[in-house]
């Protein structure tokens, strides 16, 4: 089993960036697919990006392709999702996954509490 931790949102205008981190502890990240998903207010939770086990393979969802990058540092134990050229459609509470296929929310078993961000416009 594996615990996942967010940090890093916040408050950031349009434009601007954030770089989101989830500690994992219990289990080596590399033995995950990990993945970042998000929920925006009054909608259903959307995945962002994944990594696999390896991170030979990133995909990403086309509303954040080429302004989000994940990444994972083995050594540390963490995932990051670093955010550039934010929008306010970006706000949204986001969430840490392990474990899945990636894109198929319902496949990963372990998740994070989330971490809200905010763009201001």
């Amino acid at each position: 089993q594996v615990q996942l931790v967010e940090s890093g949102g916040g408050l950031v205008q349009t434009g601007g960036s954030l770089t989101l981190s989830c500690a994992a502890s219990g289990r080596a990240v590399n033995n995950y697919d990990m993945a970042w998903f998000r929920r925006a207010p009054g909608k259903e939770r959307e995945f962002v990006a994944a990594v696999a086990r390896s991170s030979a393979l990133r995909s990403y969802s086309d509303s954040v392709k080429g302004r989000f990058t994940i990444s994972k540092d083995n050594a540390k134990n963490t995932v990051y999702l670093q955010m550039n050229s934010l929008k306010p459609e970006d706000t949204a509470v986001y969430y840490c996954a392990a474990g899945g296929v990636a894109g198929r929310e319902r496949s990963y078993p372990y998740w994070g509490q989330g971490t809200q961000v905010t763009v201001s416009s």
